[in-house]
């Protein structure tokens, strides 16, 4: 018999806001506390203790419009942020400083999320939803020199990019993203060729999040559909559906796998959490927890795989934290 989901390990409060987005800050060797980063869509974003459950520090630079996205740059005390004002933030939270300190106007009115990759000590490439409809602006940080900008070719009719996902196949190689669209296709980009190429239909709505394992060159995307599409990439760059799930309730907010690549988490808006394992997309358990939509679920990033934890944002203005498989 299969074992009840648990309960949140704990929850946290106080965000007066439907949540967005997440992001933790666990790993390193240093003995630092471990950090959650949350923006709501009141425009603050939360630095939440994991040790006391409490916020320390409440950010206040999107002119209290949405934020969407929350990364960290290489160590807690960088931020990126990206709110629905149309700007990104740079923050250095050095010495308890709360303030920006670089930004950049996206000019895109969407909501979706840029994505950053790191490529060299202290340099990262960004990709965003560029101010024409259907393109993604690809540019250098923290130098904002734009590397290129992918256009669909004419007649492709994409729609807008709705999730976007830099990888490096391997050490050393060109950069590639992956992009999900308003037409339901996800499209891999070569970036420094600025040229499309392979495109798939894996939805009949708009891809609202997906996320890639560059390990097995397999991912997962989600709509607004009862449906996840799981494609894969061969050798010659072509995308290819490996296989789809049927689940109960429309509409996908978000997909998460998790960094060891066991498992994955998908946010609903049916209210729940749902973990899947990822070799074979065995549904392992329903997280039923919150009063509305689920919007993100994020994994931390501990060292230790037996301090793992997942974490889920809602409209219902609380994140709930679990503490689910952290010995498989």
């Amino acid at each position: 018999m299969a074992l009840p989901p648990p309960d949140p390990q704990f929850v946290l409060r106080g965000t007066s806001a439907a949540v967005h987005t997440l992001h933790f800050s666990c790993g390193g060797p240093d003995p630092d506390i471990p950090l959650l980063f949350s923006g709501s869509e009141n425009g603050f974003i939360h630095v939440w203790n994991l040790k006391t459950h409490r916020v320390d520090t409440a950010l206040d630079g999107h002119g209290r419009k949405s934020v969407c996205c929350v990364k960290t740059m290489g160590g807690k005390d960088r931020l990126l942020s990206q709110g629905r004002d149309q700007r990104i933030c740079l923050w250095h939270l050095a010495e308890g400083r709360t303030s920006v300190t670089d930004s950049l106007f996206t000019e895109h009115v969407g909501f979706c999320r840029c994505s950053l990759l790191q490529v060299a000590q202290g340099r990262w490439l960004m990709a965003m939803a560029a101010r024409s409809l259907e393109e993604v602006q690809i540019l250098e940080l923290p130098s904002k020199t734009s590397v290129c900008t992918l256009k669909p070719e004419v007649g492709a009719k994409l729609g807008m990019p709705m999730c976007l996902k830099l990888w490096q196949p391997s050490c050393g190689s060109q950069p590639v993203l992956l992009a999900g669209y308003e037409d339901g296709s996800v499209v891999l980009w070569n970036v420094s060729m600025g040229k499309a190429l392979s495109r798939l239909s894996c939805h009949q709505e708009p891809v609202m999040s997906l996320d890639f394992d560059s390990e097995k060159a397999r991912g997962i995307s989600g709509s607004s559909e009862k449906v996840l599409s799981i494609w894969s990439l061969n050798e010659q760059q072509n995308l290819q559906v490996y296989k789809t799930h049927e689940l109960i309730n429309a509409g996908i907010s978000d997909i998460t796998i998790r960094p060891d690549k066991k498992i994955l988490a998908t946010a609903g808006w049916d209210h729940r959490i749902r973990i899947f394992g990822w070799k074979k997309l065995k549904p392992l358990a329903v997280l039923d927890y919150h009063t509305a939509a689920a919007h993100c679920v994020s994994f931390s990033d501990h060292s230790s795989p037996r301090d793992r934890l997942l974490a889920a944002g809602s409209r219902d203005q609380r994140i709930s934290v679990w503490s689910i498989y952290a010995h498989t």
